[in-house]
């Protein structure tokens, strides 16, 4: 195929605007799949995707299309996600694509997403075909649109494309216009080989099934490939293509994008952004490759059972293949046993990966209250980054904590404005601007400590703007606080997995709440339970969990007290023995519960 025959672009939006309808139109468009194959979201492949109703994973497809010059083309298409956890799989399809389909819901406008998707596209310099989507429907504001993004993202009127991807509107001109302005990939065949790994998954039978766009050269069954990252060769056992599935050809040639088989087992050794190439005659210097992520959420994952730990493991290692925003490291903890502490870049990745986990491997996990990364300054000068309380110095030993703020830009409904000031203020935000893109929708922009906003904030948006709020963040910079280590203690022992750092005002708040709720969910045990939340020696909040009652004088029928007494005496013993020996069991749904606080 002539490289100039060639089109490589991604759909890029905001969450829910379309992009997998619109991708599942284009699928049938162009003749890829029959009515019979066809499913919506036939490229969210995952069935989380499916029912959560969200994009998970970046999907990769090519279409053969006749334009109406009667030219073949060959397109590459990257179906990206939307929502905001997920922004390192878009920001992975971009650089493997040379346009970009921006996709505008009719109905809800430019949301915070769109617009920092837009950003990223233009960093990398793609041509940007702007689509307003679902037009067929009762309340699109399509004039109101335009305008939006006219005023907002600096986009000629002229160059829209209305459309309705459920029902086929606007597919063709969408087709059309990525042949006429999306350019051909740049590159030549005759230069050694440059293969940029874009992504990979693990397969039982195949080993590591890796995806990469052909920068220059060409792969061939047979070939001594080297990743350069890794320094490792391997000699290429298949090549093929996204038919949607994969499909076996002959060669990938300049330009193309594709997959190849090498019978690699160990997953560390494919990286995304890693340039493979000829072992005969490598290219002398690798590709610019990905910015490397950095997780922003951190927990603890345990397996239920103690035995599960080396599944979980080699489950862990396959999935880190396939997401590479995910980090992972062993540790140990008193009340869990043997688990790993695992990075991620938000709350909905962290259950999207435990899920997974659970689903895909059959594993039984717990997790640990999530937190982010701390930086602690210590008297003597030393820096330190604390992503476990545990790990916490002694107090004594810190000059300051400090806690990653986070710039958020949220695009809201104006008669929404003052109760979202006040969620705001109550989760620490600092005010900067109010923007006003026109007389019904405003851009609020605040800084706020990670910690506040990663767990309910963007449910608690939602809820407060009727649905209409939209919320994008990234990180700024490290500000020092007064922050503390809010300890839980189950019997006077420390229970290490429900340790937490949180602000000192609101330490007291939290202890009772969780120890509350702990209160709620922990089952009876033969013994007492009591429940302490503490900040370094002071005990802050207390509940208390009853024995189970057993009526040891049940059978006692009338005759004297001491009897009766000295059962009650043994009893009150045996108890004691128990709480001195006894291990209080917490269900999942305690930590799960805990996470919400």
């Amino acid at each position: 195929m002539n490289i100039k025959h060639i089109r490589n672009f991604c759909i890029i939006a905001h969450i829910d605007h379309g992009k997998s309808t619109l991708a599942d139109r284009m699928l049938q468009s162009t003749g890829a799949i029959t009515k019979r194959q066809f499913k919506n979201q036939l490229l969210d492949s995952m069935d989380l995707e499916r029912e959560h109703g969200i994009t998970i994973k970046a999907s990769a497809v090519r279409l053969k299309y006749t334009a109406k010059n009667k030219e073949k083309y060959i397109l590459n298409l990257i179906d990206t996600p939307g929502h905001v956890d997920f922004s390192y799989e878009v920001s992975k399809s971009i650089r493997a694509c040379e346009g970009a389909i921006l996709l505008i819901d009719a109905a809800q406008g430019v949301q915070a997403q769109t617009v920092a998707n837009l950003y990223l596209a233009k960093e990398n310099n793609l041509t940007i075909i702007p689509v307003i989507n679902k037009v067929d429907l009762a309340n699109a504001s399509i004039d109101k649109v335009k305008a939006q993004i006219r005023d907002m993202l600096n986009i000629d009127e002229d160059n829209i494309i209305l459309a309705s991807a459920k029902e086929g509107i606007g597919t063709e001109e969408i087709l059309e216009r990525i042949i006429t302005h999306v350019p051909h990939p740049e590159g030549s065949a005759d230069k050694p080989l440059q293969a940029l790994v874009f992504d990979s998954q693990y397969d039982s039978y195949k080993g590591v099934m890796v995806y990469v766009k052909i920068v220059n050269g060409r792969l061939l069954p047979g070939m001594k490939v080297r990743f350069m990252q890794a320094s490792k060769d391997f000699e290429l056992l298949e090549i093929g293509v996204f038919n949607p599935g994969m499909h076996k050809i002959a060669s990938l040639d300049c330009g193309m994008v594709g997959y190849f088989a090498a019978n690699i087992r160990n997953p560390k050794y494919v990286i995304a952004g890693d340039t493979v190439t000829d072992t005969r005659s490598p290219a002398i210097e690798s590709l610019a490759g990905y910015k490397k992520v950095r997780p922003m959420v951190f927990c603890g994952i345990y397996p239920m059972n103690t035995k599960d730990f080396e599944s979980l493991r080699d489950a862990i290692e396959k999935l880190r293949l396939s997401d590479s925003s995910f980090s992972s490291e062993q540790e140990s903890s008193t009340s869990m046993g043997y688990g790993f502490r695992c990075g991620f870049l938000g709350l909905l990745h962290m259950q999207i990966i435990q899920e997974r986990l659970e689903r895909e491997y059959g594993l039984d996990l717990v997790l640990t209250t999530p937190g982010v990364i701390y930086r602690v300054k210590k008297t003597n000068g030393e820096i330190l980054e604390i992503e476990n309380p545990t790990k916490l110095p002694d107090p004594h030993e810190i000059e300051e904590i400090a806690e990653p703020f986070v710039e958020a830009k949220m695009i809201i409904p104006a008669e929404c404005l003052g109760n979202i000031m006040e969620l705001s203020k109550q989760r620490r935000g600092i005010y900067i601007s109010t923007e006003y893109l026109s007389p019904e929708r405003a851009n609020l922009t605040y800084y706020f400590p990670l910690s506040e906003i990663i767990t309910d904030f963007h449910d608690k948006l939602k809820s407060l703007t009727q649905g209409y709020g939209s919320l994008d963040y990234e990180f700024i910079d490290y500000q020092a606080n007064d922050l503390v280590r809010l300890d839980i203690l189950l019997n006077n022992e420390p229970c290490d997995a429900l340790s937490s750092i949180v602000f000192k005002e609101k330490a007291q708040t939290k202890g009772r709440a969780i120890a509350g709720k702990l209160k709620e969910l922990i089952p009876k045990q033969l013994f007492q339970i009591a429940i302490q939340a503490a900040v370094g020696n002071q005990i802050i909040a207390r509940e208390t969990v009853t024995a189970l009652k057993k009526n040891v004088t049940g059978k006692c029928y009338g005759g004297d007290i001491t009897r009766k007494r000295k059962l009650w005496a043994k009893q009150k013993e045996g108890k004691k023995r128990l709480k001195q020996f006894g291990k209080v069991q917490i269900p999942q749904e305690a930590f799960l519960s805990v996470m919400k606080i």
